[in-house]
């Protein structure tokens, strides 16, 4: 019979939290590390360099183009194999599962933000930029004082959506090894052979942070509109 009670005590509920507050932590720490590499791709993308331009798209499109799930397997079984032998052996000593998962999550969702980004700052009047660099500020320095900042705001419900994305694709950590919270819903499925409670709980957590992003998405579009 299904009974989500025998999830609310015990192994089973710590194992569950614990994933669950990982997979926040995978959130969090990558929505820190990707908005200012996004922003940096998206400055590229901009800048009045074609050599500058070809990097930033290079990456958008190497990155993009590949499956995040290839990402993911090759942070963890093929980028340590490039290191030196003191780097790799301290990379094996630590967390090498979160540090490869965290790699691939910021890298993967910064190509995507850089694009949002980059569509926000295109939307800001070209006449502020200019105005910028008629003041004395170089490209830089117009981006960062002025251009970057009001782009942000416009681009605030676009980026929730990618951290929308971002907590979702949180659950591919399973596949090397986090133990996140798919990864300790297959543990609690695989001890008390209770499949269906196990993964009800795990897509009601799921989906309870969605729709909190998705509310604040949607409360962020009607202040910019």
């Amino acid at each position: 019979m299904f009974d989500l009670n025998f999830l609310l005590a015990g192994d089973y509920r710590d194992w569950l939290l614990s994933g669950l507050l990982l997979s926040l932590q995978l959130m969090g720490i990558t929505l820190l590390l990707s908005l200012p590499l996004a922003c940096g791709v998206a400055m590229l993308r901009l800048a009045p360099s074609r050599l500058l331009n070809g990097l930033g798209a290079a990456y958008v499109e190497l990155i993009r183009n590949v499956p995040l799930l290839a990402h993911f397997l090759f942070w963890y079984f093929g980028a340590p194999e490039l290191l030196p032998d003191a780097w790799k052996e301290r990379l094996y000593a630590s967390n090498i599962e979160a540090v490869s998962a965290i790699t691939a999550l910021t890298l993967y969702t910064a190509a995507y933000m850089a694009e949002d980004i980059r569509s926000g700052i295109r939307a800001i009047p070209v006449q502020q930029f200019e105005a910028g660099r008629a003041l004395g500020f170089s490209f830089l320095a117009t981006m960062r004082l002025c251009i970057v900042p009001q782009a942000l705001r416009l681009a605030a419900p676009p980026l929730l959506s990618q951290t929308l994305n971002l907590w979702q694709n949180t659950s591919i950590a399973t596949v090397i090894g986090v133990a996140e919270l798919m990864y300790q819903t297959q543990r609690v499925e695989a001890a008390s052979f209770r499949s269906v409670d196990a993964f009800v709980f795990a897509s009601v957590a799921y989906l309870a942070v969605s729709l909190l992003i998705a509310s604040l998405a949607a409360l962020l579009q009607k202040k910019v509109s």
